[in-house]
């Protein structure tokens, strides 16, 4: 067994826990709702088989290039972030979408703060993993425990001595369960990881699920030993039912003591395309919830999916859910959220018993709910069978929805990305052929020196790097300046609104001031920042384009018709969701009016609430500054280094073809008469063609052609 850390196991251990988890066999009922994702994989696969046929020719150069192609398609791994309050019943349907309604610990410690990432049908080699823990670092650590978190900075800024008290109490009283249980090898633990080739309920309970206190702290792998110290979790499982690998991220709860698990879920969601918010149907989008609506507020609103669960404890589901539906809209259309995110009510219980064959032991309260909504569904008195109980549980309506959004964003990005780069390499093989055909034919031909080709292409790599470092930074700086503007602005409308309300009310009552205004500008700012910065990349991937497509013309004495340059579409750039991160003025607590009532004079309000209004914004400041401005950069930089990189490649590969010899050109294309090449050129440029089908990327800039006077293609064959 591989691990790592101080937690390895006894040889002995190791010969008894080398099993897998075993796979569940579901019941046909489990495809209901896969249709999306059937039509997407589908769609994966045609691609995938006309990756191939490049394969067939070309030599092996090309072959590794299509199978590199075909990987992609294989590693894609969409996937998934579930958020939620704590207890509301997001851990089992996270549970009932594996399939596998015991696998995650539903009733974990309110302390527990672990994303537990389920790859299902993830690829993996025999030695690798099935579990793997990785703990807190000493720096996440000691942010906890010295500063009480999140909620322990801000007490301590405020003032508030009282609430600082009790959270540093807690955290004491944690901090020492947890050295007692894991004794010496505490301070080596923290930042490392455990790994495992088996799972199995204790060795979750062990890692995720708190435990009660231990007497004997040297027992061997009580409930809960490291889970105060877990920061998260990765799990590779089989879901038969699934045709397609998906990544299903469980975040903890938001509303935990110390805002940790806020932070570690704003993380989360920087991983995914696709994010599921789970209510409970009894206080969906309560006041408990504006932490989420936060959250949810700067993903994209297509890309967001509300699942109201838990309408099994309704006393009328069918009269219920459309009063709940039109709260929960109203709800977010007066917080600035919009009203087009997906909602779909359903039942994660209904859904785990009909997985585990249970509907007869369903509760009876919950048996009359579903009754009740089943009549209201299919009409008086329905047959409850395991099907219909799977349909009413809400799972397949998830499915189809995420499905949706797969095939509809991120997937179609992909694929659309594969279509161009497969474009561009035929259009490389076809320019390829034409060398081999001349110089079979024993013509003679004035190719450019490999050496004066290399420095060609690096002075195009340089020059393109340099420009994207140069727009990018102006556009970067201006957007930092504009931030700053943002903040210094807030905080002085902020202090003439408190002292406006001092000279109006006095100081009998606290002061209220929502920061959203904030949000919305910082998120205004940021849109404008992706749409520059997707302008200026594509314009660089253009002038990139044609710079390589002149070369090509320097390279090869001879004209390619229809030789085509295809680059990439507008890069897609993570939304800035460290806006929904909880500040002070989102809190109207005990602490807050107990701030109010030490302060004395009104100056000493107005300097005391500036200080700290302004370091409670800061770290979102910061972060916009900072971690989103990067990762625009990075991203942008990927795409163009990657982007240059393979043309490169295509042009090195037909100078390669003008030097080898000519015994080696025979069989390069597997091919001999030059018709049917051009044929096949064009049967698979049609195929990979954007055009054919395949939803073009917003914003994408027109490919660069030039043509020759060489005569027409051969029509394609049965045409």
């Amino acid at each position: 067994m591989k691990m790592e850390g101080i937690e390895a196991p006894t040889d002995e251990q190791d010969a008894n826990t080398e099993t897998a988890v075993a796979t569940r066999q579901l019941p046909p009922f489990a495809n209901i709702g896969l249709g999306n994702i059937d039509a997407f994989k589908e769609s994966l696969l045609d691609l995938g088989d006309s990756l191939l046929d490049i394969e067939s020719f070309g030599g092996p150069e090309a072959a590794k290039k299509a199978q590199k192609l075909v990987q992609s398609l294989k590693d894609f791994e969409p996937s998934i972030t579930m958020i939620g309050q704590i207890k509301s019943g997001k851990t089992s349907l996270v549970n009932a979408m594996a399939g596998q309604p015991e696998l995650l610990p539903a009733d974990v410690n309110p302390w527990t703060s672990v994303v537990t990432s389920l790859h299902l049908n993830a690829k993996r080699e025999e030695d690798d993993p099935i579990a793997a823990f990785q703990f807190f670092d000493q720096n996440e650590w000691d942010h906890l425990v010295e500063n009480g978190g999140r909620i322990g900075e801000l007490s301590s800024r405020a003032g508030a001595d009282e609430e600082l008290q009790k959270v540093r109490q807690q955290i004491a009283e944690m901090r020492d369960k947890t050295k007692a249980r894991l004794g010496k090898k505490f301070e080596l633990l923290l930042g490392q990881s455990h790994q495992y080739r088996y799972l199995d309920d204790e060795l979750m309970q062990r890692y995720v699920c708190m435990g009660d206190d231990f007497a004997d702290p040297e027992m061997q792998d009580p409930q809960g030993q490291f889970a105060d110290i877990t920061k998260s979790a990765d799990l590779y499982l089989d879901a038969p039912a699934l045709p397609l690998q998906l990544c299903i991220r469980d975040t903890p709860g938001v509303n935990d003591t110390f805002m940790m698990r806020e932070q570690i879920t704003i993380n989360a969601l920087r991983g995914s395309r696709i994010c599921v918010v789970v209510l409970s149907a009894s206080q969906a989008l309560s006041s408990m919830d504006m932490g989420l609506i936060r959250l949810i507020a700067n993903v994209k609103a297509r890309e967001v999916i509300i699942f109201v669960n838990r309408v099994d404890e309704l006393a009328n589901p069918a009269r219920e859910i459309p009063e709940i539906r039109e709260s929960i809209l109203k709800t977010l259309a007066d917080n600035n959220s919009g009203t087009d995110m997906e909602l779909i009510f359903g039942s994660a219980y209904w859904a785990n018993m009909a997985l585990e064959g249970k509907i007869a032991d369903i509760a009876p309260d919950s048996a009359d709910a579903l009754r009740s909504y089943a009549a209201d569904k299919y009409g008086n008195d329905p047959e409850i069978t395991p099907d219909l109980v799977w349909k009413l549980s809400g799972l397949p309506a998830i499915f189809e929805a995420i499905g949706a959004r797969i095939a509809e964003g991120e997937g179609a990005e992909m694929i659309a990305t594969v279509r161009k780069r497969a474009l561009n390499h035929i259009q490389g093989l076809k320019a390829s052929s034409n060398v081999v055909s001349l110089r079979m034919k024993g013509n003679s031909l004035k190719m450019m020196d490999p050496a004066q080709l290399g420095t060609r292409l690096d002075e195009i790599e340089v020059r393109a790097a340099q420009g994207l470092k140069t727009e990018m930074g102006v556009i970067i700086d201006d957007y930092r300046r504009r931030v700053d503007q943002l903040h210094k602005r807030f905080l002085d409308r902020a202090l003439e609104a408190l002292l406006q309300h001092l000279e109006t009310h006095g100081t009998k009552e606290p002061w209220q001031y929502s920061p959203d205004g904030l949000r919305i500008l910082l998120r205004s700012s940021y849109q404008s920042l992706r749409k520059k910065a997707g302008k200026s990349c594509s314009s660089l991937l253009n002038q990139a384009s044609e710079e390589m497509t002149e070369l090509y013309k320097q390279l090869i004495s001879i004209d390619v018709d229809g030789f085509t340059i295809t680059p990439p579409g507008v890069p897609e750039y993570p939304p800035p969701v460290s806006l929904g991160q909880t500040i002070a003025l989102d809190l109207q607590t005990s602490w807050w009016k107990g701030w109010w009532q030490r302060r004395k004079g009104y100056r000493a309000y107005a300097d005391a609430f500036y200080e700290l209004i302004e370091a409670e914004t800061r770290p979102i400041i910061e972060d916009m500054k900072v971690q989103q401005a990067e990762e625009v950069m990075r991203i942008s930089s990927d795409v163009l280094d990657d982007f240059l990189s393979e043309q490169c490649g295509i042009l090195t590969d037909v100078s390669h073809k003008s030097q080898i010899s000519v015994s080696e050109l025979k069989d390069l294309f597997g091919i001999t008469a030059e018709e049917e090449r051009n044929a096949l050129f064009q049967i698979l440029l049609d195929e990979f063609s954007i055009d054919g089908g395949v939803p073009a990327v917003e914003d994408a800039i027109p490919a660069v052609t030039f043509s020759s006077t060489r005569p027409a293609r051969p029509a394609r064959p049965g045409a």
